[in-house]
């Protein structure tokens, strides 16, 4: 890496990418509670935020030299069985996809939210269980490198509270955006990749965000999502243990 993660740099990293993502959308003029409900609401509330985020990751990672250990673990977790946890949120998220009236969305609705996926998957992987945790893992043991990564992924939620959402309703999905954040760092320990992580997360935002144009569908989520955090939150022990990930990485010339 031509420079060695430092704990300073990462979280440097997490607010430009804060400020970026809420700056666009503030500018944007789209409130965040709209985003979802029409093609042009999602292009422009949520698509053209995380293209920004996504140039600014990209350049500052590839500056970094980080891109290895932000997308692979050194060594996979020796229990792989809490994988069942991030199998239970991908059926979730398939069967918010297949009760969705997809007939009722047009073209651009639908490239919209591919687009959203696309993004939101690689941009919050990327910056919260990728340079975050890089960042974090020269100094910290795993067990806070996983609560910090969760915590800050949740803490990044509240901020929609400044683009529209209200702030209840915020500070509840910072909640739920940890176990989320926690079953996602799972997947990454189990699978050795952050990629699939990645996936996920873009399929899981899409389907929240289709289901809510479907009310017949739109009760899976809230009911099946804070089940899958409790999960995620007592197995996560098991991936952490015995990760020999702290300091594995030094800068080169």
């Amino acid at each position: 890496m031509r420079i060695a993660p430092r704990i300073w740099i990462g979280l440097a990293v997490y607010a430009a990418y804060v400020i970026v993502v809420l700056g666009v959308t503030a500018l944007s003029g789209v409130a965040y509670t709209d985003i979802g409900t029409s093609a042009e609401a999602t292009w422009r509330g949520a698509v053209m935020d995380l293209a920004a985020g996504a140039v600014l990751l990209i350049i500052v990672t590839t500056l970094l030299g980080w891109w290895r250990p932000a997308l692979s673990e050194r060594q996979r977790s020796r229990h792989t069985w809490p994988i069942f946890v991030p199998i239970l949120m991908f059926g979730v998220a398939v069967l918010n996809i297949f009760s969705t009236d997809w007939a009722k969305f047009d073209a651009s609705f639908l490239l919209s939210l591919l687009a959203l996926g696309v993004l939101v998957g690689f941009c919050e992987e990327l910056m919260a269980r990728g340079v975050v945790l890089t960042a974090f893992r020269s100094r910290l043991s795993e067990g806070w490198v996983w609560f910090l990564t969760s915590a800050l992924f949740g803490l990044m939620h509240v901020g929609n509270a400044l683009i529209g959402a209200p702030l209840l309703s915020s500070l509840s999905q910072a909640v739920l955006a940890f176990a989320t954040g926690t079953t996602l760092y799972i997947l990454r320990r189990v699978t050795g990749s952050l990629v699939w992580a990645m996936l996920l997360h873009g399929l899981w935002d899409v389907s929240v965000f289709a289901v809510g144009q479907n009310p017949l569908a739109a009760p899976l989520g809230p009911l099946l999502g804070p089940i899958i955090g409790v999960l995620s939150l007592a197995v996560v022990y098991w991936v952490i243990k015995g990760a020999n990930e702290k300091n594995s990485f030094v800068a080169t010339a």
